[in-house]
């Protein structure tokens, strides 16, 4: 059973029904039981048509959906097909911006997109979210309940569609589905349907960011800073392909806040050690993604490499414009009073800084910043 295929024909068969006159609703619970049905009956090798296998399968399934609720008879008419236009690309391209509706919460595009555009089963996707099965399902019925009905001229723009991407991205790995590389499927299919760079820049993102996937936990399960990886165990077949995107992106000169991104991650995989990180042109991309966003968390991570470019002094500086309740911000302010040698006020703001910590990797990590450095503070007051 080739599950990779199913995934990849669910958008196209989606979309068929769709043309047909299935409401979104409706074709993605047809299309689900068409899944079903194939994983019940396909043997090792999948029908020698897999793609009219599954439309016959949805569309009937949908068909009897339809009988079956008596009250409305009148939608057996649905039966006329519409003209087909456009290549199964187009299915997936439109699917993507309409998971991406205005109507909809950026958790329930994220949840949709999953379920329509990657073709996971609502199990998968509660699995990954650590949610029960249930919890996810009523979370993804209201998604389409809320889309079902709507004009379907007003999809969501590119720069939501992209935002859902990363907010997928982001999840990274939990459960049995690993999200990170699902994120990084799905961002494919849709840089290989459009030629805007902002989509290149974002899969350039990803690409260099999952490249040090394996070294920021150690055996231990601890976090491992990016100064303190282990930079031979980076994935320098990911990291040459997403420079490559990226340099064919930016010599489209459409900068994005994307592409801004990926070209930080770049110049961080281009070090060859920590201390050799060309920090003053890090802060200089910061500054064209300030002018992109003008986004308080990347004033954050500007202070921080304002911190590593001029000085410790000159990074507080900079924090110093920053929301002081933005998150990361203790943690950002200890790392700067660290290296400014002011230990007990590090120790002080790392332990406040892990109390509101959003997960227990970096908690951990926090805690145990903090702890170190008030042993450093104690033998210093004992000498």
């Amino acid at each position: 059973m080739n599950e990779a295929l199913l995934r990849e024909l669910v958008p196209a068969v989606i979309g068929v029904l769709v043309r047909r006159g299935a409401d979104f609703a409706a074709a993605e619970d047809a299309v689900q039981e068409a899944l079903i049905r194939a994983l019940e009956t396909w043997q090792a090798e999948p029908p020698r048509d897999a793609k009219g296998w599954l439309v016959t399968t949805a569309w009937h399934k949908f068909l009897d959906a339809v009988r079956a609720e008596t009250a409305r008879r009148g939608r057996e008419s649905l039966v006329e097909v519409r003209p087909q236009t456009g290549p199964a690309t187009d299915d997936s391209l439109w699917l993507y911006f309409l998971c991406a509706h205005p109507a909809l919460s950026p958790g329930s595009a994220v949840a949709l997109t999953l379920r329509a555009v990657g073709g996971l089963t609502t199990r998968q996707i509660a699995a990954a979210y650590l949610v029960p099965e249930a919890t996810m399902a009523q979370r993804i019925s209201r998604a389409k309940r809320r889309i079902t009905g709507l004009p379907l001229d007003r999809p969501g723009d590119l720069a939501t569609v992209l935002r859902v991407l990363y907010l997928v991205f982001n999840e990274g790995y939990s459960g049995e589905l690993d999200l990170a590389a699902e994120a990084i499927r799905l961002t494919r299919q849709l840089a290989a349907a459009s030629d805007d760079p902002e989509i290149s820049g974002l899969l350039a993102l990803m690409l260099l960011h999952h490249a040090r996937r394996t070294s920021r936990i150690d055996q231990a399960g601890r976090l491992v800073p990016l100064a303190e990886q282990d930079r031979s165990r980076w994935d320098t077949t990911l990291i040459a392909e997403g420079v490559t995107i990226l340099q064919t992106a930016l010599a489209r000169d459409r900068l994005g806040e994307y592409q801004a991104q990926a070209a930080i991650a770049a110049l961080h995989a281009d070090a060859p050690t920590a201390t050799e990180t060309d920090w003053v042109q890090i802060v200089e991309w910061y500054d064209e993604l300030l002018l992109l966003t003008d986004s308080p968390v990347v004033r954050l991570n500007r202070a921080v490499a304002v911190g590593e470019a001029d000085g410790p002094r000159a990074g507080l500086a900079a924090l110093a414009d920053v929301d002081p309740h933005l998150p990361r911000h203790n943690a950002a302010r200890a790392y700067l009073r660290y290296r400014a040698g002011d230990l007990e006020q590090a120790a002080a703001l790392y332990t406040e800084a892990s109390l509101t910590a959003t997960n227990l990797p970096e908690r951990d990590h926090l805690a145990r910043e903090a702890a170190r450095i008030q042993r450093l503070t104690e033998i210093a007051d004992q000498c």
